[in-house]
């Protein structure tokens, strides 16, 4: 039965080595993703296209790695219930550096040490959840999301403003973000 466990990681670990081959390079995704963005956001400048499509992808990386580490958590949990953080962790971050060596010898693709960086924090963060119980780390990154959101945003939205450029979406959805905050603060202190 735990033989028959560890194939759901393999298996995941298989999908992200397909996932980093030239077939799902910036300029393959884009061809996919970029309408869909500029379908959603019509009046986004080109740049805004091309930094969220880099958010998209980057987005991506934190589900693949994030799920690669709760798989090896439950792949690797012990009959009695423990389960040793540290290895789900070393296997992912192992993954995370194969996956970028390869992607230095594609044609399209190239590796690197920061994209190593942000595959091993998704799965660090999830791992938390898993072993620390989901509700203190959840809750924290909750409030840091909401705070980068309405902060953030305000900031943008002034950097806009200043440059004689239309903010678009921002202006709901900074507000949006600030009012989620108020709530968020007042449900944790009750």
């Amino acid at each position: 039965m735990r033989a028959f466990r560890v194939l759901a990681p393999l298996v995941w670990t298989g999908v992200i080595a397909w996932l980093s081959t030239d077939t799902f390079g910036a300029e393959a995704t884009s061809g996919i993703v970029d309408p869909v963005l500029r379908w959603l956001l019509p009046w986004a400048a080109p740049e805004t296209i091309e930094t969220l499509h880099w958010i998209v992808r980057k987005t991506g990386h934190v589900a693949e790695y994030g799920t690669l580490a709760a798989l090896w958590a439950w792949a690797l949990a012990r009959r009695d219930g423990h389960r040793h953080w540290l290895v789900p962790l070393a296997l992912t971050m192992l993954t995370a550096v194969i996956d970028e060596t390869h992607q230095t010898f594609t044609r399209t693709r190239t590796g690197t040490p920061a994209d190593v960086l942000l595959d091993s924090a998704a799965a660090g963060a999830v791992l938390i959840c898993v072993y620390g119980g989901g509700a203190a780390p959840l809750g924290w990154l909750t409030g840091a999301l909401l705070w980068i959101a309405a902060a953030g945003g305000a900031a943008l939205i002034a950097l806009d403003w200043t440059a004689g450029i239309r903010a678009g979406w921002l202006w709901w959805s900074v507000p949006a973000a600030g009012i989620a905050l108020v709530f968020w603060r007042r449900r944790r202190r009750s």
